[in-house]
């Protein structure tokens, strides 16, 4: 019977994982695709595999995710599991309604939750989740917000005099870059954060005796990830790319660039940042450069409001599950 429930964690992480990847998909491909330096097929294989590779780029994340939210002694498989089910339930609401949501707070608010219908408020590990999730969680977006449009400005100074039609095919290149960075830096923190709950279920089960992340956990989340990229997600596309605001090549490589800065920089540290939230605001301070009108500023406030729901939905729904499923 606890053989037969780690089994079922296992395969409900990487369906996790697969829906990540594809409520995600937006995050690197929204402003390429958007501005139709690729079509949207094309576009998600290039993510995807970028995806894939970045997965394989360290375990700091991981670590973070599996020792650092949650004491480990009070973790069951029962509480990885409803932590796993509160978020996919979330994802899915959110990709049904075109809503980039975060899959990171999600998981980690489901875990919470989960962790304190089993064992109570003293579970949690309050200065973990203040320095590596409350923090980041609004830092994170400020600074996509400030380097995206600092980074615009500087690109509409240093290009002032530049023929329109040049530069517009210059921005197209380097947009293929650009998205692929970003890509590659999705998957060097989301793809960690399903690695971190499959150790931290194996710790669990005892089938490991330290949190170590075996390498076939990495390359399965690796791949799944970049399957479930690869598997698309237009509905957040069309909010992330259209929208919210209407984009150039330009505008897509600031965006892109500024982003993939802030989530490489959080991966290195070990910081389970949003992807989510950083592209979509480093799109709003790019975009801001054009005036603020140039926002639609509807668009905005549902996407804020999907922010600051995730956590605690997830923790309630996570707290819920544990109480009533037979784990």
């Amino acid at each position: 019977m606890v053989l037969t429930l780690l089994i079922v964690v296992i395969i409900t992480a990487l369906v996790f994982e697969y829906i990540n990847g594809f409520h995600d998909s937006a995050n690197a491909i929204a402003t390429v695709v958007s501005t139709k330096v690729l079509s949207a097929r094309t576009a998600v294989i290039y993510a995807g595999v970028l995806n894939m590779v970045g997965a394989f780029f360290g375990t700091h994340v991981a670590t973070t995710v599996g020792k650092g939210i949650i004491t480990t002694g009070s973790v069951t498989q029962g509480v990885i599991l409803c932590a796993l089910l509160s978020a996919i339930i979330w994802n899915l609401i959110t990709w049904y309604y075109g809503i980039p949501s975060s899959s990171s707070h999600a998981l980690i608010g489901g875990l919470i939750g989960a962790g304190i219908s089993k064992a109570g408020f003293d579970v949690v590990q309050v200065k973990g989740v203040t320095q590596k999730v409350i923090l980041p969680m609004i830092t994170s977006p400020f600074l996509g917000f400030i380097i995206g449009f600092l980074f615009m400005i500087l690109i509409l100074w240093l290009f002032a005099k530049a023929n329109p039609s040049s530069a517009n095919s210059l921005f197209k290149k380097l947009q293929l870059v650009s998205s692929g960075i970003m890509a590659l830096s999705h998957g060097t923190n989301d793809a960690q954060k399903t690695m971190g709950i499959i150790t931290l279920s194996l710790v669990s089960f005892h089938a490991l005796p330290t949190f170590e992340v075996p390498f076939w956990v990495i390359f399965g989340c690796a791949v799944t990830m970049g399957l479930g990229t690869m598997g698309g997600g237009l509905r957040i596309i069309r909010t992330m790319g259209t929208k919210m605001i209407k984009l150039k090549p330009v505008h897509g490589f600031a965006a892109e660039t500024s982003a993939a800065m802030v989530i490489l920089s959080a991966s290195h540290f070990g910081i389970p940042v949003s992807t989510t939230h950083v592209i979509s605001t480093s799109i709003m301070g790019v975009g801001s450069t054009r005036g603020i009108h140039a926002l639609k500023w509807g668009v905005v406030g549902n996407i804020i409001t999907a922010w600051v729901l995730t956590i605690p939905v997830c923790m309630t729904l996570a707290w819920i599950l544990f109480r009533i499923l037979p784990v």
